[in-house]
């Protein structure tokens, strides 16, 4: 069996449906849209128009022509986005997550059973093996940044672990790199953990029998649990319904327990 937060994932974003982006906001006020996005949505506008991308259509139902964009998420991981309404909001939040005021946590399905708390202080950089422009590696060079990941198991079985993880810093595809430098990549990355050519497949003609075979799960398995904020609000939402039915059937957990600690 497969699991989906959405029936399809086309090469193009799918348009997003007004009443279904109304279901996902968990605050609307005078400073913030705070979203709770499904593991199928693009956060940035699109060729494709407004209502392709996750702030597109939040413009759209807004009526503001402007949000800032404080936190993202790449398209298949689902949980916490926040928009803010406004320059000073933005300002705000923006340098609380700049200047690591925010404590960001995750959980994430793993293959492999990995039984200790892991701290991962490995640097990151271009991939320069790799045919995806995007992709990124632990390695030293001049360009590389500095890199540190927490993981902290909940649950294994199977052959697979539920996590907690923790991203200290803020590179882009971070956890996912290094949940594959560690040895355990996260359930259902097309770009971390397969060839190049897996996710170069993917990307041309969408889902097809190759994936079927690789994968048992449509997305990677990453959900932006929790927001807090030094001195300022938390957020926090639960594990969206296909990383909870996976973890019932390759876990033995129920959704109730798949909580952060």
């Amino acid at each position: 069996m497969h699991y989906t937060t959405h029936p399809l994932f086309p090469n193009e974003p799918e348009l997003i449906d007004a009443d279904e982006l109304r279901s996902w906001i968990l605050v609307d006020d005078d400073d913030l849209l705070v979203i709770d996005k499904p593991g199928w949505v693009v956060c940035h506008p699109s060729k494709a128009g407004p209502w392709s991308s996750l702030v597109g259509a939040c413009r759209e139902l807004t009526g503001l022509e402007t949000l800032h964009l404080v936190s993202r998420l790449d398209r298949e991981t689902s949980g916490l986005i926040l928009l803010a309404k406004h320059r000073a909001a933005a300002r705000r939040y923006q340098g609380a997550i700049e200047k690591r005021e925010v404590t960001k946590t995750y959980l994430a399905i793993l293959h492999g059973e990995l039984t200790e708390e892991t701290h991962v202080q490995q640097r990151l950089a271009k991939d320069l093996e790799s045919a995806v422009a995007s992709k990124v590696t632990v390695r030293r060079s001049n360009s590389s940044k500095s890199a540190e990941t927490i993981f902290k198991p909940l649950k294994t079985a199977s052959g697979f672990t539920l996590c907690e993880v923790s991203p200290v810093t803020g590179r882009k595809h971070q956890i996912r790199a290094h949940a594959l430098w560690l040895g355990y990549p996260i359930v259902g990355d097309k770009l971390y953990g397969q060839p190049d050519e897996v996710f170069l497949e993917f990307i041309e003609h969408g889902w097809t029998a190759l994936h079927d075979k690789v994968f048992p799960m449509r997305r990677h398995a990453l959900h932006c649990a929790r927001l807090e904020f030094q001195n300022g609000p938390i957020f926090e939402v639960p594990m969206p319904w296909d990383m909870a039915q996976f973890c019932e059937e390759k876990l033995a957990l129920k959704s109730e327990d798949c909580t952060l600690s």
